[in-house]
């Protein structure tokens, strides 16, 4: 399936918020609506991207409290690509 140019810039909304970018956002949101996103499309994207945002940084600050510096970690590799890992605990 493909996705059209308007729902990827949706979809660039909603990154951009999670990145923290806030230059990428005012762009993104000027090209969905050139691209004819109504504005209740551009909202409901902001809002998915803050609820994304807030919930990995919840997930952060509870994983950050709980590791215990110099004491031995268990990280496993939990994602691959383009030559990186991604580890976990």
């Amino acid at each position: 399936m493909e996705l059209n140019d308007r729902i990827r810039e949706l979809i660039a909304v909603g990154a951009s918020i999670t990145a923290n970018c806030q230059p990428c956002l005012r762009i993104h949101v000027e090209k969905a609506l050139k691209l004819g996103a109504d504005p209740q499309e551009v909202t409901a994207a902001i809002e998915i991207g803050n609820r994304v945002r807030k919930g990995a940084a919840a997930k952060m600050e509870t994983f950050s409290s709980n590791l215990q510096v110099g004491k031995s970690q268990s990280f496993e590799v939990v994602m691959e690509g383009n030559g990186y890992q991604f580890l976990g605990p």
